[in-house]
């Protein structure tokens, strides 16, 4: 495996601009760079196969063109799945974000690190593993949306059935085994509008809601006490308020929407049950408080066993493609090995290492990125093999 294969492919893939549209008015989407890498595996000898999501962007399954573009493997070989996904964020303040550099060791560009990087070492590592003759089927899927609502994952998972994944998200080349969910929970506060003048006839409703959030900041320190072994403490933090409507009124609404970073074994309806007890504990204050919460967005949290042995597999893969033993983790961010594993599929992550996602300074590895792509050629061979 030549280092021009895989950093050439990743500075391509950094140079074509994939924001994701859902996240930046008028971003570029998936669209280009899929055509992209279609081209790319004609040239490679590889197979890929078009699954639009329901709104038209694309999916893409990559494969052994030997064997056709069917992804449905056979009955006494093992598919492998190798992912990556193909949206960025937006560029924020960074300088020339589509315009890929080196700087010694460094790749700099917007999507370096996440995770396009990632993606080209799972196309190269992938196509080499079939050159050499795999008996089962590698399959890399690259999917659209994985930066909001995930549903390109969602819709290759109804079309591609496979026996292992890896998720080619950064880990700094660990093995990750564990990552958290998140629950994103809307409280509305409700109030009486009246003239400034007047407020005894109104109530305000963002001074409502300062207790509230003062209630919020205890519950978190209660989290504390709940922690996983790789993952530590469940999380949470408000990220948005709203409300009022003009300066001389008192505001009849407050809406304030937290996020909930949750551990293994923790629900969606465990974590809106601790937020209506908060919101109880006020109202025990404050009788008259108007307050109610729901859920706008969840997504599972995300553990496969130290000891099964997929994981030991990739372990070991790993460390005789990097001549060192990788480390058991557990990763910071969600990631779309939650929808995987949800679908039977053992599963883990492993990707470059490097800093700087969603930041306006990106950057990753080239020497990582040539050490993952020969690990996930190795996987390859050693599962379906």
């Amino acid at each position: 495996m030549q280092t021009d294969d895989v950093i050439d492919l990743a500075r391509q893939l950094i140079s074509i601009d994939s924001v994701n549209p859902a996240l930046v008015a008028g971003g570029a989407g998936e669209h280009e760079i899929a055509r992209f890498l279609e081209r790319w595996a004609v040239e490679n000898d590889l197979a890929s196969r078009l699954i639009p999501s329901p709104d038209g962007r694309p999916n893409l399954v990559i494969g052994d063109a030997m064997r056709g573009a069917d992804d449905t493997g056979s009955a006494d070989a093992r598919t492998l799945m190798l992912y990556g996904h193909l949206d960025t964020v937006g560029p924020g303040s960074m300088a020339a974000p589509f315009a890929p550099r080196i700087e010694g060791d460094r790749l700099f560009g917007r999507g370096a690190y996440d995770q396009k990087s990632g993606l080209a070492a799972a196309l190269v590592g992938a196509r080499e593993a079939i050159r050499a003759g795999v008996r089962g089927r590698v399959l890399v899927v690259a999917v659209a949306d994985e930066e909001t609502t995930s549903t390109g994952i969602q819709e290759v998972l109804r079309h591609v059935r496979a026996d292992g994944a890896v998720i080619t998200e950064p880990t700094e080349l660990a093995v990750g085994i564990a990552h958290r969910g998140f629950v994103w929970v809307e409280i509305e506060v409700r109030g009486k509008a009246a003239h400034g003048s007047r407020p005894h006839l109104g109530v305000d409703a963002i001074f409502r809601t300062g207790p509230v959030i003062a209630a919020l900041e205890r519950y978190t320190e209660r989290l504390a006490g709940r922690t996983h072994p790789l993952l530590g403490a469940g999380l949470l933090h408000a990220s948005r308020i709203a409300g009022g409507t003009e300066m001389a009124t008192l505001p009849d609404r407050c809406l304030l929407s937290v996020e909930r970073r949750t551990l293994p074994g923790e629900t969606p309806e465990g974590v809106l049950a601790e937020i209506e007890s908060v919101l109880d504990s006020c109202r025990a204050s404050d009788p008259a408080l108007d307050a109610s919460a729901r859920v706008t967005l969840a997504r599972d949290p995300f553990e496969i066993a130290a000891d099964h042995p997929f994981v030991a597999l990739v372990r070991g893969a790993t460390a005789r493609a990097t001549g060192t033993q990788p480390d058991l983790a557990g990763v910071s961010f969600w990631a779309d090995s939650a929808y995987t594993a949800a679908a039977g599929i053992p599963s883990v992550l492993l990707g470059p290492p490097g800093e700087g996602a969603h930041a306006d300074v990106e950057w990753v590895s080239v020497s990582g990125t040539l050490a993952c792509a020969r690990a996930l050629a190795e996987i390859a061979l050693d599962f379906c093999g």
